[in-house]
């Protein structure tokens, strides 16, 4: 998965990656500062493989560099958090990842 290049699809309102012509994606709505992650979608060829993880880790990573505050709507990412809280200091403050 590293040497997978991570896609800022501006246009499409998505972070995607291109993995065997199949997109794994994650969908967002960008608003000033603040980034809400809506949905994952990882292609039925691709489940189980850890892309969907390592999509979301390259995704927060973006995140940070833009230095922009992450609002998990999609319950596989807020779920990633929650298994790494080292990545909850991106998250809105006052939104409790359960």
């Amino acid at each position: 998965m590293d040497d997978l290049q991570l896609i800022d699809n501006s246009e499409a309102k998505q972070y995607e990656i291109h993995v065997d012509g199949l997109v794994p994606r994650i969908e967002y709505i960008k608003a000033k500062d603040k980034i809400y992650l809506t949905h994952t979608e990882v292609p039925r060829g691709l489940e189980g493989k850890g892309i969907g993880t390592s999509l979301v880790k390259a995704v927060l990573e973006d995140i940070e560099k833009k230095d922009l505050t992450l609002v998990p709507m999609c319950p596989f990412v807020a779920m990633y958090i929650k298994r790494h809280p080292e990545w909850k200091k991106l998250v809105l403050k006052g939104i409790n990842i359960a």
